[in-house]
């Protein structure tokens, strides 16, 4: 029986990779999830797992070949038992096995970590070398730029050997630890184990990508130039292009270095190392401010018509929907209704090219301990009210579980931010790049409003839009702020498409 190996999703709006290097070649014995090749898009390097234990057949699309999504690159043909052990335990010496006390030892590896993450931080070990392990049992915890990876157990056991411990950075293919099948397995202290090494640079036969090699011809730029951080060091597509950026962008200033501290201060101070997330939330907006032409308009808007609706339907809507109805729903809908008449508010800028989003997949800005986090409600423009509160539940839910995917913090098309909920008046968010706005939301306070020549106490909140002027003018912005402040001060718009 053959299983045949074809081209995963390659993410929004790509629908062509090359085939940058096979790692195995026909006859060689395969494990499931076992990377076989590299595949290189426009944006990112892609790895491909087998989907299936035994031994490559053949290979249908050769090192070079551009494929679309879902082609047929190779076929693997199932073989028994031996073929689903990993190579490294099949090549090990009778003499020497993996593991000892009669059972079959079952290696622990780095689970798919999602598009474009290449490697991850072990962070925790909940378990230590000896111990008893049930299947799907949490064994460590990994960090990723973007979330939290819990890795199970793919076996019953005991641990036998943790290959890397708490620190160390792990690439897209690493193995974690091993599983004994007996308590009397003979186990490798933890202590012992060696991190997984650095890719080293590509040299001594490692071929880099055609892309890559394309790239840097049109570039001008020399191999040397370039980091790899592919497979065994090879260099991607995107490693050049940061070497082009990197040769042209002028030296940036260095940090200033920390001021002496006195040593009674020092002796009461706590050093922690930032976690990836962490990281990359600064590198990323950073990265915004340098990019994009940031602005900030202000507006305020009258809750009232908003907060009699929500109290007049909120428990006859959650008997019928099954989840509450908050405020959130009425500004997703208010920013999709605005959005269509002012698009580049939706769009984003790709080179000299400005790209125009039919749709709205809305990000909600949502603090979890671990940091902000942007998961994203797809084709909100396209949900009512009650799928609305539902995504959002579900996804804040999802995030302060650490549970969210890479694929749902992908290709939002505009950003809320509720800095309300922390009691937050005035604030001026900033941009997700690649989006054009973000709308930040503050806390409703009763302040005195000049309604028809009286006085009269209203429920108000302050709205921020910070866009970027490159594509969206003061005009544009001012007219988007002003059509969400409309159809929240009188909802009855929105039914209406007013």
């Amino acid at each position: 029986m053959a299983t045949e190996v074809r081209v995963p999703t390659l993410g929004e709006s790509v629908t062509e990779a090359t085939v940058a290097t096979w790692f195995k070649k026909p006859g060689d014995s395969v494990a499931v999830d076992e990377m076989l090749c590299e595949l290189e898009t426009d944006k990112v390097t892609v790895e491909v797992p087998s989907p299936a234990a035994g031994t490559l057949a053949d290979i249908v699309a050769q090192e070079g070949e551009t494929v679309g999504v879902d082609a047929l690159l190779a076929n693997i043909a199932e073989g028994g038992e031996a073929a689903a052990s990993a190579p490294a335990k099949s090549e090990a010496p009778a003499a020497a096995p993996a593991a000892s006390g009669g059972g079959d030892s079952v290696d622990v590896m780095v689970p798919t970590l999602g598009e474009s993450v290449t490697e991850a931080t072990v962070s925790t070990w909940f378990k230590k070398v000896g111990d008893t392990v049930a299947q799907d049992e949490m064994l460590c915890e990994l960090e990723t730029d973007k979330v939290s990876v819990e890795v199970p157990a793919p076996a019953a056991g005991v641990l036998s050997e943790i290959v890397a411990p708490e620190g160390t950075t792990v690439d897209a293919s690493a193995k974690l630890a091993v599983i004994g099948g007996s308590a009397g397995a003979a186990s490798a202290p933890a202590a012992e184990a060696a991190p997984a090494p650095a890719a080293a640079p590509a040299a001594g036969g490692v071929k880099d990508g055609p892309a890559a090699e394309k790239a840097m011809a049109e570039a001008g730029i020399s191999r040397d130039a370039v980091t790899g951080t592919g497979r065994d060091g090879r260099a991607t597509k995107a490693d050049v292009a940061k070497a082009v950026a990197a040769a042209t962008a002028p030296a940036p200033a260095a940090a200033a270095p920390r001021a002496p501290v006195p040593a009674d201060d020092a002796a009461r101070e706590e050093r922690v190392k930032m976690t990836r997330l962490r990281q990359t939330i600064a590198k990323r907006l950073k990265d915004a401010q340098n990019t994009a032409a940031i602005l900030t308009t202000y507006n305020e808007v009258d809750m009232t018509e908003c907060m009699a609706l929500r109290k007049q339907y909120k428990d006859l809507f959650e008997k019928k929907h099954g989840v509450r109805l908050g405020f959130m729903s009425f500004f997703t809908k208010a920013c999709c209704h605005a959005l269509k008449e002012v698009p580049e508010v939706n769009a984003e800028i790709d080179g000299t090219d400005i790209v125009y989003k039919n749709f709205v997949h809305m990000g909600i800005a949502a603090g979890t301990p671990q940091g902000l986090v942007v998961p994203v409600i797809r084709d909100a423009d396209k949900m009512s009210f009650a799928e609305i509160e539902g995504a959002i539940a579900e996804k804040g839910r999802r995030a302060r579980d650490g549970k969210l995917s890479m694929a749902e913090m992908q290709g939002g098309t505009f950003t809320i931010s509720n800095g309300g909920v922390y009691g937050s008046l005035m604030s001026s968010p900033i941009l997700n790049p690649p989006q054009s706005g973000i709308l930040g939301m503050h806390k409703i306070q009763d302040r005195p409003m000049v309604i028809n020549g009286e006085i009269k106490i209203r429920p108000m909140m302050y709205l921020a839009l910070s866009y970027d002027h490159r594509i969206v003018d003061g005009k544009g912005a001012v007219t988007f702020l002003v059509r969400v402040k409309e159809a929240l001060e009188d909802p009855r718009r929105l039914l209406m498409d007013l």
